[in-house]
């Protein structure tokens, strides 16, 4: 089918950023698949907002599945007939500990979700976007990403990455219309962000940074910087890391 609408396809689409990404997409008059692995958060998702079922489609998916991935894009395609963005914003923190006691369990899984996921959803939708001759891809990297923060050495280097697939990509596929880019947030005021200070408390008694600015992101705020760098107007955009962090790491 043809679809005149512009689609973009979201991971960990349930999540405070997901939830607030599928929205501005949304609102700017975008069709949107909504994936991820909680369908009942899905559900509540699409109640809250009231979105269109013509126009929002949820999926459940576990983006470390492979053939999950292949047959929900093609289920996408097939509904859609084109996809124009694609955001990866599934992840895990996992459970934060000092290296020697960052069980093996926990670092894979972190890997399987934040880095395996990002990988198979860009591996199974470029085609796609190449066969267009145009797309964007806008994954999530992470202040964690940049430095070498303590306690976090599965997510922190999971953040890495895919900073680093994300200008692979850039750097390969720029030259058919795609263009690939990052977000770092720093602290987002979200649920992960409260269990993840709860978290981080069992091994420090310092506060968590905030940065000059005191305060953690607003979903809606990550939300804007993605569909900034999905849009033309960041045409010539490519390949960057945007950190979004409220100057957290300037001190």
């Amino acid at each position: 089918m043809t679809n005149e609408r512009k689609v973009c396809v979201v991971t960990g689409a349930s999540g405070g950023i997901g939830s607030a990404i599928v929205k501005k997409f949304y609102d700017s008059g975008y069709d949107v698949a909504m994936l991820d692995i909680n369908a009942g958060a899905l559900e509540k998702v699409v109640g809250r907002e009231g979105f269109d079922p013509a126009r929002v489609s949820s999926h459940m998916l576990d983006v470390s599945d492979e053939q999950q991935v292949k047959d929900t894009v093609a289920e996408i395609l097939n509904a859609r007939g084109r996809i124009d963005a694609l955001v990866n914003t599934a992840a895990i923190i996992g459970k934060y500990n000092p290296t020697i006691d960052y069980s093996f369990e926990n670092f894979k899984r972190i890997y399987e979700i934040n880095v395996f996921g990002t990988f198979l959803m860009m591996e199974h939708i470029l085609p796609i976007m190449k066969n267009q001759g145009k797309g964007s891809i806008v994954n999530f990297g992470s202040v964690s990403g940049m430095t070498g923060y303590t306690y976090e050495i599965g997510y922190g280097s999971s953040k890495w990455a895919i900073i680093g697939m994300t200008k692979n990509v850039a750097n390969e596929y720029g030259q058919f219309g795609i263009r690939a880019n990052s977000v770092s947030p720093g602290w987002v005021n979200t649920d992960m962000f409260r269990a993840s200070v709860e978290d981080y408390k069992n091994f420090s008694d310092s506060q968590v940074t905030l940065g000059p600015l005191g305060r953690p992101a607003e979903p809606d705020e990550i939300a804007n910087v993605v569909y900034f760098l999905s849009s033309d107007e960041a045409s010539y955009v490519n390949g960057s890391n945007v950190l979004a962090d409220g100057g957290m790491m300037l001190g």
